[in-house]
């Protein structure tokens, strides 16, 4: 499986929040978009998971254009899940509950064969013992892991993760990111904003630097982060050394 999106552009009224991306995502890895805060990071996501309706480009889905007017998304976001920063889970719901309510809604899925599935991806994650629990009575990082373990429950193709880390007190982001890292060992295609500068450098097979609605650097961490070719990306990344954040 793999992604490609070409000349995309995404305005709201007259402003336009991306202007011109083209991104090729390769099977099997790790894409971490980075960038100042409204360079358009959660928005290219968004147009990823057809949560927003793209303006101009065009976006591929293992060579099927997948941003063609009038397409059935939900087809599409079982294949392209999407977890956001604010985890956006129903707090009516236990985490059993909420886990299973897409595989059997949308997929079909027996109750039953749901919730087997839910309580290996929970034991997979450290969480079995919440299944019952209602969100307000975990931890951010475990309502933020509850959220993965949702996107993960309808078997999903690709994972988009939205700054998954930065609703998260500082001592919470470590077991989030472990649940990253996982994933990639797994095989995951992943694309992910972060602010998390020092796990985009480890983990990432490709880094992608946002800035006024462009792509303006990709390539390999170790390019990226060491030897930027663009003044902008050179500047981002010099203030985000000097605020001690890699």
């Amino acid at each position: 499986m793999k992604m490609s999106v070409r000349n995309l552009v995404k305005s709201y009224g007259n402003h336009t929040v991306l202007n011109g991306i083209s991104l090729e995502i390769a099977e099997g890895t790790v894409v971490t978009l980075i960038g100042p805060s409204g360079s358009g990071k959660s928005t290219l996501l968004r147009c990823l998971n057809l949560l927003e309706p793209i303006d101009d480009g065009e976006v591929f889905l293992d060579g099927e254009d997948i941003s063609l007017p009038g397409l059935d998304a939900n087809p599409i976001r079982q294949r392209v899940g999407m977890v956001f920063q604010s985890f956006n889970l129903f707090p009516h719901m236990t985490v059993m509950e909420n886990i299973i309510l897409s595989p059997t809604r949308t997929r079909g899925v027996a109750k039953a064969a749901a919730r087997v599935k839910a309580l290996e991806l929970l034991e997979r994650f450290g969480l079995a013992d919440k299944a019952g629990a209602y969100p307000d009575q975990l931890s951010g990082g475990q309502q933020q892991r509850v959220a993965i373990v949702r996107a993960l429950a309808v078997e999903p193709e690709v994972l988009l993760l939205d700054e998954i880390t930065s609703s998260l007190d500082p001592e919470l982001v470590s077991e989030v990111l472990d649940v990253v890292r996982e994933l990639k060992s797994t095989g995951m295609t992943i694309v992910l904003a972060t602010h998390e500068m020092g796990f985009a450098r480890d983990t990432s097979d490709l880094v992608c630097v946002l800035d006024g609605g462009r792509i303006i650097e990709q390539g390999p961490p170790s390019q990226v982060f060491t030897a930027p070719q663009s003044e902008r990306a050179q500047l981002f990344l010099q203030r985000i050394i000097a605020s001690g954040r890699l």
